[in-house]
């Protein structure tokens, strides 16, 4: 056992240190500039790279940006990032946990190719608040949660509650060979809009969280069953001829129109002792603004 620990430590003092964060540095200079292009940065934007790496989309954004804040934890990526950008004023790199940065308080886009260990949790972070500033971004993941935050098929309450105040949108898949160290898996690319006319209020984000996890307690469930306990039987049946559904189906195919309008029916006509209420547990601390 001994012997095993000690040719694992002596792999990691010649360089060779496992990949623990999930974080893989793209090396294809074409992509990295085909996503910076895609986000349209001006001079007067503030931009987050999470997981900077060493600086390849840094770099870029640093030429086009007003200022870019590169968030890194490994430290022998922050010494190269510190001298890297040493004679650029507009790059401020800071050495910290992703998921325990302060969000800024100013409008701001993120440009990030993220390490896929945290990647659900960054979403949350930047997402789950609709209340905080950030106003659009696209992002480098692991090609299943991009899969699974644009898909039709929705079972995570939270991927719906984010569509209703942004657009998410799949891109493009990239292959792993374009990343050092070469993941098992490939990745994708999906651009984050804030929407201009939000399908619930900033304000109510709270109820819609809690609605949602309420229906979506069991994605197959047809509508009948999944709004039970929340409207009355008459209710649903007139929610249905509004949403226009005939047959049934499971509440995890309903679209982000017709989940704005069952939210709507539910705050106009349902009491609100009624209103199923949000674990706050679940939405945990990420995109908590500072306090």
């Amino acid at each position: 056992m001994t012997q095993k620990k000690n040719k694992r430590m002596n792999k990691i003092s010649r360089g060779k240190q496992l990949n623990f964060s999930g974080q893989h540095l793209m090396h294809n200079k074409r992509l990295i500039h085909e996503i910076v292009d895609q986000t349209k940065i001006s001079t007067r934007d503030l931009v987050l790279d999470l997981g900077a790496g060493k600086g390849a989309l840094t770099s870029i954004l640093s030429k086009k940006a007003k200022k870019v804040l590169a968030v890194e934890y490994d430290s022998k990526f922050v010494d190269i990032l510190e001298q890297k950008f040493i004679h650029s004023p507009n790059v401020n790199v800071i050495q910290q946990d992703i998921l325990k940065i302060h969000l800024p308080m100013e409008p701001f886009i993120v440009v990030s190719n993220i390490p896929y260990s945290i990647t659900t949790p960054i979403m949350k972070m930047l997402l789950n608040r609709p209340i905080n500033n950030f106003q659009r971004g696209i992002i480098v993941m692991e090609k299943g949660a991009a899969k699974r935050f644009t898909a039709s098929f929705v079972k995570d309450s939270y991927v719906i509650a984010w569509r209703m105040w942004f657009d998410i949108k799949y891109v493009k898949g990239i292959s792993r060979k374009n990343f050092t160290p070469m993941p098992s898996v490939d990745s994708a690319m999906i651009t984050i809009n804030r929407k201009v006319n939000p399908m619930v209020s900033f304000k109510d984000y709270l109820i819609f969280f809690g609605l949602a996890d309420y229906v979506l307690k069991k994605p197959q469930l047809s509508i009948d069953l999944a709004l039970r306990g929340v409207f009355t039987p008459p209710q649903i049946k007139q929610l249905k001829r509004n949403l226009r559904i005939k047959n049934e189906i499971s509440v995890a195919t309903l679209s982000e129109q017709q989940w704005g309008l069952i939210f709507e029916t539910m705050v106009k006509h349902v009491p609100k002792f009624r209103w199923p209420k949000i674990n706050k547990a679940k939405l945990n601390h990420f995109g908590r603004p500072k306090q």
